[in-house]
């Protein structure tokens, strides 16, 4: 799977999340690696970096400062889902490795 040049927003997420429907994540790829740059709603600027399986499953680390000023850090696993209309959707576990250290869950849809 190659997440190239895709565009994704969040249509859930945990409450202890930042992004929201309003927030925009371009993908690049080359090879496995995958990085992204986001923003949008409570995220001024984020970045990501992760790392792509065979099957199509990202792991990633990412950084963001929200409107509040801060800087949040976090890790994630994303496992995708091809839709009926041939986009992907992401179904995302993740932990901030910043601030209070919670867990959540987010699904991402190609648009």
């Amino acid at each position: 799977m190659n997440y190239n040049n895709r565009t994704f927003k969040p249509v859930s997420n945990s409450v202890n999340g930042e992004t929201s429907a309003e927030t925009l994540f371009e993908y690049k790829q080359k090879d496995t690696v995958l990085t992204s740059t986001y923003s949008g709603g409570q995220i001024v600027e984020g970045h990501l970096i992760g790392l792509v399986a065979l099957d199509g499953t990202i792991e990633m680390r990412y950084h963001q400062v929200n409107t509040k000023g801060e800087l949040m850090t976090g890790s994630c696993v994303s496992k995708p889902e091809i839709m009926d209309n041939g986009k992907i959707r992401l179904h995302e576990t993740w932990q901030w490795t910043s601030g209070d250290k919670s867990k959540g869950n987010s699904i991402l849809e190609e648009i």
